[in-house]
């Protein structure tokens, strides 16, 4: 029996120089695929590895989280898309996406992340950055926001994922 891993995942150098849609463009794949290099060579069972006691914080968690994220802010906020149902989370689990990953299909849950983030870029390609929306808080925001926020969440996340993959086998880098 074979055991999977997660793929390589190739990672572009973020811009240094261009428009500012290019620039915040190529500074959120860069952090996307940062958060794929953490993952890359890793069994399903390493991924769902929490990174200390008491966290239950796993690398397949914050894959699934950034998910929702993507989907959430790309798709159904700035975009207006209507999707059937949230992909990790419930009315009885807001945190379904971190929470339930001991019995989560960690090749799927990977794939569905790398089509999720193809289809935030589809949903946001043809509007404007100075594109306004209003959030269920009644607070406008812009997509140039949105995209400033995901970089930061990335950011954040790509630093708590750091940790974990060192824990795991002691793999650090960028």
């Amino acid at each position: 029996m074979t055991t999977w891993t997660a793929p390589e995942a190739p990672r572009e150098s973020e811009p240094f120089t261009g428009p500012e849609r290019q620039m915040l463009q190529g500074w959120l794949d860069w952090h996307r695929q940062t958060l794929l290099t953490k993952c890359a060579g890793l069994t399903a069972e390493q991924l769902k590895t929490a990174s200390t006691e008491p966290s239950n914080l796993t690398l397949l968690g914050l894959v699934r989280h950034m998910t929702e994220v993507e989907r959430s802010w790309f798709r159904v906020r700035a975009a207006g898309q209507t999707l059937a149902d949230d992909l990790y989370i419930s009315d009885t689990n807001v945190d379904g996406d971190f929470d339930d990953v001991a019995d989560a299909d960690a090749e799927s849950n990977l794939a569905a992340f790398r089509a999720e983030l193809s289809e935030a870029d589809k949903a946001v390609a043809d509007l404007a950055l100075e594109h306004e929306f209003t959030t269920s808080r009644g607070s406008t925001i812009s997509l140039r926001w949105v995209y400033l926020h995901m970089i930061e969440e990335y950011a954040r996340h790509n630093g708590h994922a750091d940790l974990i993959r060192e824990r795991i086998d002691g793999a650090t880098g960028d």
